[in-house]
């Protein structure tokens, strides 16, 4: 998936322009210039073209703002790592020093540029857009970031200047692709060494040893697919190394490319906040999920531990709860095959297709039994349930009055499929239409 990042100098619109492409406010934005200093990383979908987007810090030089040096290394890393570069510029104040400076940057990163000129709110200011030709980066667009006026123009020119995906002959291509996700130093790449049986990661007590995404091919005990080992993914504001912003980037287009992830969590510490995060991430994703409980010979255990501990787990991962749970000691040895067993199961789900014929034969009945709910006096009357051709399991509920399905009758409808047929581990969609 291509990577687009939107570079300006600060208090130009870039995090207001992200949350519009991302369509969710992600990114905080306010008058103050120097609000963002994280990277703020994000999805956008335009005329069938999905790629993903990178919000960064006003970059800025000469100044004395203490995360000045910081946020401008991570400028530049974000510059490095896109497709695309989107550099934001303002239409009232003109070409600053800092403009002029960011475009040389860009000149010399021979990224692809698409400039767009903000806060064009009126025809008037059209007329002060033009200048930025004079920065000899091309097309200009201008555009509104706060009411979107000019950004269908502006998605049409990064779609047209992203690279087009080539699909390049890869012999492991038709392969699943299974990820080990998780914080750092919960034995991710001890458990990729213990599955393919040779030492092909390197393994320290260090937290953040491994910095890349590292490919393995396993063909063992009747299962094939590719292994991806991946570094921790820690909070941003833990996250102080130019070098480690580029693992955390590159775990999570990780899983982003993956089939399953394998979710590793450290029983000692259980499930804390960043833990969820990387779940969340699995599930925004809509990727099929093993957790795994590493360390396990470490906790003090007795003759219940093991109950409380997977349903204290369970009441954490609700309302996707239906996730296979094992527990490990990779250094032990213990349970290994377990994790793969759980793994190709999960992945078998995932990619199932069910028979329409099937789905209308088991689910009709049990909606007939317990109807959704009327509304305003209107009832509504499902009809067809068919499965959507979607990499994840996707179902159509074709119905009267789709607009009147809400929530809580979805999450009863989750349920219905999840008992009648095999979707243990996987983020389920429903989607109620027009019959």
């Amino acid at each position: 998936m291509s990577l687009v990042a939107i570079v300006g100098r600060p208090n130009v619109g870039k995090s207001t322009l992200f949350n519009r492409l991302v369509g969710a406010r992600q990114a905080i934005v306010d008058d103050t210039a120097g609000v963002t200093r994280d990277r703020h990383y994000g999805r956008c979908e335009w005329c069938g073209r999905e790629f993903s987007v990178v919000d960064t810090g006003g970059y800025t030089s000469n100044s004395d703002d203490v995360f000045e040096a910081a946020i401008r290394s991570q400028v530049q890393i974000a510059i490095d790592e896109a497709d695309l570069v989107l550099f934001m510029v303002e239409a009232a104040t003109g070409i600053t020093d800092y403009d002029a400076e960011i475009a040389d940057v860009l000149r010399r990163s021979r990224k692809p540029v698409v400039l767009c000129v903000n806060k064009v709110d009126t025809g008037e200011k059209m007329y002060d857009a033009y200048q930025f030709y004079a920065m000899g980066l091309g097309e200009i667009y201008s555009i509104s970031a706060a009411n979107g006026s000019g950004t269908g123009d502006l998605l049409d020119a990064v779609v047209a200047a992203l690279p087009e995906e080539t699909q390049t002959e890869d012999p492991y291509a038709s392969l699943p692709r299974i990820t080990i996700v998780g914080k750092p130093n919960v034995g991710k790449s001890s458990l990729t060494n213990a599955l393919l049986g040779v030492e092909r990661n390197i393994v320290t007590p260090v937290a953040g040893t491994t910095r890349d995404s590292i490919e393995s091919h396993y063909n063992k005990f009747g299962h094939e697919f590719m292994l991806v080992d991946t570094a921790g993914i820690r909070r941003k504001t833990k996250v102080n190394e130019d070098l480690e912003f580029y693992s955390v980037m590159r775990s999570i287009r990780a899983i982003e490319h993956s089939d399953v992830c394998i979710m590793m969590i450290d029983a000692t510490t259980g499930m804390e906040a960043q833990d969820m995060n990387i779940f969340s991430l699995i599930v925004k994703n809509r990727k099929g999920c093993v957790l795994v409980v590493n360390k396990w010979d470490l906790f003090i255990k007795d003759s219940n531990t093991l109950k409380e501990y997977t349903e204290a787990l369970r009441s954490r991962l609700a309302p996707f709860d239906d996730v296979p749970i094992v527990f490990t000691s990779v250094v032990k040895m213990q349970r290994i095959q377990d994790v793969l067993n759980a793994a190709a199961e999960v992945y078998a789900n995932y990619s199932q297709k069910i028979p329409t014929a099937r789905l209308n034969e088991v689910m009709l009945p049990l909606i007939e039994e317990t109807p959704p709910p009327a509304w305003k006096g209107k009832y509504v009357k499902v009809k067809y349930i068919t499965q959507l051709p979607t990499r994840f399991p996707a179902f159509a509920f074709f119905c009267n009055l789709p607009q009147y399905i809400k929530d809580p009758y979805k999450r009863f409808l989750e349920n219905q499929l999840r008992k009648n047929f095999s979707l243990t581990g996987c983020p389920v969609q429903i989607y109620c239409r027009q019959k």
